[in-house]
């Protein structure tokens, strides 16, 4: 289990999260719903060991990674695939993803990787050759999200992977996190199209002012008049 717990969050002297707990098991879909500026983004760097805690604790089961550098965070078993997708754009496509397998665990398999990665994303493949930079912009994230599979995590951290794409393209991108699932990794997804999200995850904690103001399944936080009104544009009618 990846566990949250309790962490204050600072950037010089402005605090970004107070005293925020969560946590996501392996095999399930946890969302992080929260405007801009809600500490989403701020939760998932943490994480990663790119902002460190004042307060509290991070672990991935026993192992406390709130203490560790990022290249530590990843060979344990966490990885992010950022907003802005981080990709090598004068290297090819499977230059990208051979990178990805950098880890021990990652490179024993990195042949077995790629081709399970090539049967989710097909048109990476088809495109293995052709420089990262060249892609459109659905291509691009389809290979930043395969890029961070072929590490072999345990858990996955995915910051808006579908900013600025088509609506069909995001329809597609969010299908592929059922595929990880599946392969019994735990994800935490950050997300602006809140109904989607919902329609994917196991549970969510939604985020205001880098606080936890609720959290349930799912299907209960899509019922929710709070979610509906504040970010999904659906006001409550009074029919008094």
């Amino acid at each position: 289990m990846l566990a949250v717990e309790g962490i204050d969050v600072r950037y010089g002297d402005l605090q970004a999260l107070w005293d925020l707990s969560m946590e996501v098991s392996q095999g399930e879909v946890v969302a992080l719903i929260g405007s801009n500026g809600a500490g989403k983004s701020t939760l998932l760097r943490a994480i990663m060991g790119l902002l460190k805690p004042t307060k509290g604790l991070i672990r991935l089961d026993e192992v406390m990674l709130s203490r560790l550098p990022t290249h530590k965070i990843v060979d344990a078993g966490v990885v992010m695939v950022p907003e802005g997708r981080g990709l090598f754009p004068k290297m090819t496509v499977l230059e990208n993803l051979e990178l990805g397998a950098f880890v021990d665990r990652a490179r024993q398999k990195k042949s077995y990787t790629v081709e399970w990665l090539y049967e989710i994303f097909p048109v990476l493949r088809e495109r293995s050759s052709q420089m990262a930079g060249s892609l459109s912009g659905g291509q691009q994230q389809m290979l930043a999200i395969a890029k961070g599979l072929m590490a072999r995590p345990l858990f996955v951290l995915l910051d808006e992977i579908s900013s600025g794409l088509a609506p069909v393209l995001v329809k597609q991108i969010l299908r592929v996190v059922d595929e990880i699932r599946k392969q019994g990794m735990g994800v935490i997804l950050v997300e602006q199209n809140v109904f989607l999200t919902l329609e994917i995850a196991d549970r969510g904690y939604v985020l205001e002012n880098g606080r936890v103001v609720a959290k349930g399944d799912a299907a209960s936080l899509s019922q929710s008049s709070r979610i509906k009104e504040t970010y999904l544009g659906q006001k409550k009618i009074d029919k008094t």
